[in-house]
């Protein structure tokens, strides 16, 4: 009978994972089919640009534990908060693809379409998976389509995607999957946890998601003792295990007493250590789980003491992400980052852009609420308990909609599963329309399409010639737009914080500014110089060597700097008031990018 079950469960992990690579293989054509443009157009991904640059420089012989992006902000750089656990990967790749081409150009052409195209496959084969738990066999078809379509049209999984949004997104749809699985499968809860440690250390957007599954797990364990005590031990086990394994792995013993509170460092493992251990602690010891009441009483007194540690300890941790921003960087950085704003700001600035980051979320959240009138199974509250928490995590900021949508997949795989059944049993014109319905409602693409239509109609007026040109590049995004200044000698040059990546990743050039929180200096510096009279620019420009200064007219933050001052020096150059200390180069007048020399 085991051998049995055995031999079917390694059966569905080959067919699951077989779909999974064909709709990998199906989105990778399409991607071709369209010359994989996100190649030479990173559409103002500049975090992945940053990160291409990152593993470049660790290649090139920058120290694992050396995090400094040299060539941004004020002389000296500044020290990235991002893993090397995404950077090693990748440098693999490139490594092996460059002794396979003998090229490094195409090595890292390579590296950006294989990484996501693999990432892809792994996330919609745990999305199935923890479909197949969730709701049978009949779900998994379903999710392999809607989940598939999602993940593909939310745009991390696009070719060149190096950030790490899809690495986090995979590895928490792993550990879900696995600990939906835990109960028939020994092994699951501890790779579970496993799972849960590495998306927290690659970044902290995680953290609410590690936290909700970690909640989810120890209240299981106080309704259902005998069958949880295994896998919340083990969960506990694999999370803070791995934790101690990439906390001495990826940070110098220098700096393991240093609090940082956007990054895994001495906080993080700390309260991982406690969390995990204290876990497998409360399931183990008979004296803490004999009862109810005990459990209950034990796991509340591990929350106290892990409040306590992070209030006496790491209070710093406690404020608001971004608490310490020069409030100039909030007013002109922060509050215009996209993926930053709230619902509530959405709704007011693009409300038809709701339909593709809400419509699914709050659809499957509503059929989860309609289980709750038939039994309740821990499925429910795993499933459930995340695609609530990341729904609140989205009305917050909009980032949060890339897990939510991804979560959704699972209740609407199961809706879609249902009727399927009902069509096959009653197979009536009304049950098979009803089933169509069910699955175009279900798949977010047909919603950020409606979305985007009903945008364009409504900007259609609003729309320039310089932008109906596919062509142009009004935003500065494409990497044929640097060409000219990547053929000049590496300097200093000051531009706005969205082409400080972009210079980096397409030229040998240094910048000032980039769209991190950690370069403050270097951000601040190029606002005051933007800001400021052409004298002050020029006096910035002297004091820290500048060499070019690299103007994009059609960016959003070059207009919104030149409302903010219009008298200040960007303002005025964008009037055509070039200052005699500046020299126009010529083969970049009228591209968007142009291009002046500091006399």
């Amino acid at each position: 009978m085991m051998m049995n079950a055995a031999k079917a469960g390694a059966s569905s992990w080959k067919s699951d994972m077989s779909l999974a690579l064909l709709a990998m293989l199906v989105v990778l054509a399409v991607n071709a089919a369209t010359g994989f443009r996100e190649l030479s157009n990173a559409g103002g991904d500049n975090d992945s640009l940053l990160r291409l640059v990152e593993v470049r420089d660790m290649l090139a012989g920058q120290g694992w534990f050396d995090l400094h992006q040299y060539r941004m902000g004020p002389e000296g750089g500044f020290v990235m908060h991002w893993s090397r656990l995404v950077d090693a990967p990748l440098a693999a790749i490139i490594l092996a693809a460059s002794a396979l081409t003998g090229s490094m150009a195409m090595a890292e052409v390579i590296a950006q379409v294989l990484w996501p195209s693999l990432l892809f496959c792994l996330a919609v084969f745990f999305t199935a998976r923890a479909a197949r738990s969730f709701a049978g066999v009949g779900a998994v078809l379903p999710a392999i389509v809607i989940g598939a379509a999602a993940l593909h049209f939310i745009g991390i999984f696009l070719p060149g995607a190096l950030d790490h949004h899809n690495v986090q997104l995979t590895l928490t749809m792993a550990s879900l999957s696995l600990l939906l699985e835990a109960p028939a499968r020994r092994w699951a809860a501890l790779i579970s946890g496993l799972c849960a440690a590495l998306t927290l250390a690659v970044g902290m957007e995680t953290a609410p998601y590690v936290a909700t599954i970690g909640a989810c797990i120890a209240l299981l364990f106080v309704v259902d003792p005998g069958g949880e005590r295994r896998i919340a031990r083990d969960f506990g086990l694999g999370f803070a295990g791995v934790s101690a394994l990439v906390f001495v792995s990826t940070i110098p013993p220098s700096a393991w007493g240093q609090a940082q509170c956007d990054a895994f460092s001495a906080v993080q493992f700390v309260v991982a250590a406690i969390a995990g251990l204290g876990l497998a602690a409360v399931t183990s010891l008979k004296v803490s789980n004999g009862t109810a009441g005990r459990r209950l009483i034990s796991l509340g007194l591990l929350a106290l003491v892990l409040g306590a540690v992070v209030a006496a300890l790491f209070p710093q941790c406690l404020a608001a992400p971004y608490a310490n921003l020069d409030p100039r960087l909030k007013e002109l950085w922060l509050d215009h980052i996209d993926e930053a704003q709230s619902l509530f700001s959405i709704a007011a600035s693009e409300p038809a852009s709701l339909a593709a980051r809400y419509v699914t979320p709050l659809v499957a959240i509503a059929l989860m609420a309609l289980r709750l009138r038939g039994p309740w199974r821990r499925q429910d509250s795993l499933v459930g308990a995340l695609l609530v928490g990341a729904f609140i995590v989205s009305a917050w900021q909009v980032r949060g909609s890339t897990f939510s949508i991804a979560f959704a997949v699972i209740p609407l795989s199961a809706w879609i599963a249902s009727w399927r059944e009902r069509a096959r049993i009653s197979p009536a014109r009304s049950v098979s329309l009803r089933m169509a319905v069910v699955w175009v409602v279900s798949v977010n693409a047909v919603w950020a399409g409606a979305a985007a239509a009903t945008s364009s109609v409504f900007e259609a007026n609003k729309v320039s010639v310089e932008a109906q040109d596919t062509d142009s590049d009004p935003s500065c995004e494409r990497k044929a737009s640097f060409a000219a200044l990547a053929r000049l000698p590496d300097t200093t040059v000051l531009a706005i914080s969205n082409l400080g990546s972009p210079i980096l990743a397409y030229s040998g050039h240094r910048v000032f500014a980039g769209p991190y929180h950690r370069n403050i200096a270097g951000d601040l510096l190029a606002l005051d110089a933007f800001l400021g009279s052409a004298d002050q620019a020029r006096m910035i420009a002297a004091a820290h060597h500048v060499g070019l200064m690299a103007l994009c007219r059609g960016s959003a933050e070059s207009k919104m700097l030149a409302a903010k001052a219009p008298q200040g020096f960007l303002a005025r150059l964008m009037q055509g008031s070039v200052p005699d200390w500046l020299e126009p180069v010529a083969e970049t007048r009228g591209t968007p990018v142009e291009l002046y020399r500091v006399r």
